[in-house]
């Protein structure tokens, strides 16, 4: 359906691109922080058998999972302060004019080989005006980002002074195909989500991240409309779907 969004520009809602990776119980999960595998299991009481493999007459299962550590997820600063603010309270829109652009971490050749994302990087490249919503997709783009343990990999980052840069230019949500915007291995400091949410000083309870998504080669870098998704989990993160639009010109 041909969707207009202002007078000369519009979407056509049967083209999105879906960025989640979707959750599963198998190996192929992708996983971060030392978590396992999701469990998707039946209920099994002596009253009720939540299989219908197993006799039941529907399938019932409890689905074990940790939000941060298995696959897309959105979260807000009740990720790092005291209080666990939810992000179902704290995400109150949902459509936002999008950036994407593709980065290749630069790799600092230090003793651990870290790979970080620059703030010249993303300057080079340009945000656009009136954009809230960046999506970096990290080279080089494997599929494997849908199916990859990260735990002890130190896998790339972005370096803290990519924080002014992104604010200075009004992007309040923040989208990466990694398992942090932090350091997997920083001692606790988590310098990046600090700055980004201002807390302790100036608590932002606007801007989100939303780590773990999937950008296929086929999405061109540019602007989009974007939609996040978001289960109405009363957490501080929730599993997430971004969905992305092209603009298009009447």
């Amino acid at each position: 359906m041909k969707l207009h969004i202002n007078k000369d520009e519009f979407i056509e809602t049967n083209e999105a691109f879906d960025l989640s990776i979707p959750l599963s119980d198998t190996e192929d999960n992708p996983r971060a922080w030392y978590v396992d595998k999701p469990v998707f299991s039946p209920v099994m009481t002596e009253q009720y058998t939540g299989s219908v493999k197993k006799g039941g007459n529907v399938n019932f299962r409890n689905i074990f999972f940790n939000p941060h550590g298995h696959g897309t997820h959105t979260e807000c600063l009740g990720h790092i302060t005291e209080e666990v603010y939810s992000i179902n309270q704290t995400l109150k829109e949902y459509f936002f004019k999008a950036q994407l652009m593709t980065v290749s971490p630069t790799l600092m050749g230090n003793e651990d080989n870290d790979e970080v994302i620059l703030a010249k990087q993303i300057e080079d490249i340009g945000i656009g005006v009136g954009v809230e919503a960046l999506i970096i997709r990290t080279l080089p783009n494997f599929k494997n980002k849908k199916s990859k343990k990260y735990s002890a990999k130190n896998p790339p980052y972005f370096d803290l002074k990519c924080v002014d840069l992104i604010i200075t230019k009004g992007i309040k949500h923040l989208l990466i195909d990694l398992p942090s915007v932090d350091r997997e291995n920083d001692n606790g400091a988590l310098v990046f989500h600090h700055a980004f949410w201002e807390v302790p000083e100036n608590p932002n309870f606007e801007r989100t991240i939303t780590e773990m998504i999937f950008v296929e080669d086929k999405i061109e870098d540019g602007i989009y409309l974007l939609n996040i998704q978001t289960a109405p989990f009363e957490n501080d993160a929730t599993p997430s779907r971004p969905i992305l639009y092209k603009i298009q010109k009447d």
